[in-house]
């Protein structure tokens, strides 16, 4: 599989979305992705703006709109709770907003993810 950079104009798009206190920004895959006590519930991979959600508002955005897919990064590695959000949806204010505030609900529900150390270098 070819991989594919994000599209400027999406980087701006999450950029602007997020640039509030709680959020924390990072990179994953080169790109940019926002944490809430250090679990990810928004980002971008490739062409795609992934968002995190539990399992029932998951299944009910499928369901709702057919064009929400679950997050393969590869093939056979399905993401359980994560989705791809097309631009038809993330670029409608009323249509995206419910879905990040139900992003962010889920993540803020979750126990803090303790950071990973960093190994130190073998010698």
């Amino acid at each position: 599989m070819k991989w594919k950079k994000s599209p400027e104009k999406l980087v701006e798009f999450i950029t602007e979305r997020m640039s509030f206190e709680e959020c924390e920004p990072r990179k994953m895959f080169g790109y940019p992705c926002y944490f809430i006590n250090n679990n990810m519930f928004i980002g971008l991979y490739q062409d795609g703006l992934v968002l995190r959600l539990g399992v029932e508002d998951k299944e009910a955005s499928m369901k709702k709109n057919k064009d929400i897919k679950p997050f393969v990064p590869l093939p056979g590695r399905t993401m359980k709770e994560y989705i791809v959000v097309p631009e038809r949806i993330y670029s409608n204010k009323k249509a995206f907003d419910p879905l990040l505030e139900k992003s962010m609900k889920f993540v803020r529900s979750l126990p803090p993810k303790q950071k990973k150390r960093k190994s130190k270098e073998p010698l």
